[in-house]
């Protein structure tokens, strides 16, 4: 293989609430030249990302490398073969972490995290729900068991947001912190600043 590839990053999308998370990281991404974004939209990704974002499917689409189905077992990330860096599911629903807490690969978002998990490779899981049962803390914990990282979209107030985007992008580059992912950010924690709004 060659070693000029650009580095693969799986980005899945399922059904909760959050699917902005989803399209900022393909947008931030797409930005990137030495990262490769394959995406994988579950039906209700799909819906919400219509609802939340306002694009279609078609859309979505664009701002990805690859698409791949998700009824398409036998796409090329559903193999550890094919040499992928990362996943980042953003957001995850409660139903795909408990398919990936219990290695139930029914559909390709499913089965490419299995994968990602099985060959030590890094999984970031947005999982987004609230209030959590035990059921949902014990699929967290059987995920993060095996290597994965769980990532709440939990907003951070200390640089002082005054817009969603803000918040929206905050959260995104801490998420591509975690696959090392080299960029310019003005909104890290530099120590308390008390010289800042009234």
């Amino acid at each position: 293989m060659s070693s000029d590839r650009k580095k693969r990053v799986i980005i899945g999308i399922s059904g909760a609430t959050g699917a902005i998370f989803g399209v900022r990281l393909l947008q931030m991404l797409r930005s990137m030249p030495d990262w490769e974004t394959h995406l994988v939209t579950s039906d209700a990704g799909v819906l919400t990302v219509r609802q939340e974002v306002g694009w279609s499917q078609a859309r979505l689409r664009e701002e990805a490398d690859q698409t791949h189905n998700i009824k398409d077992i036998a796409a090329p990330i559903a193999s550890g073969s094919y040499r992928c860096e990362a996943m980042i599911v953003a957001p995850c629903s409660m139903r795909s972490l408990s398919a990936i807490a219990r290695s139930s690969s029914d559909n390709l978002l499913t089965r490419a995290a299995d994968v990602i998990l099985k060959e030590r490779r890094k999984l970031v899981l947005m999982a987004r729900e609230t209030p959590l049962t035990a059921a949902h803390i014990e699929n967290m914990a059987q995920v993060t068991n095996m290597g994965g990282i769980i990532c709440p979209p939990v907003p951070a107030f200390y640089m002082l947001p005054t817009t969603i985007d803000e918040l929206v992008n905050h959260t995104c580059i801490r998420v591509l912190d975690l696959l090392n992912v080299e960029q310019e950010y003005a909104g890290r924690w530099a120590g308390l600043n008390f010289n800042t709004k009234s």
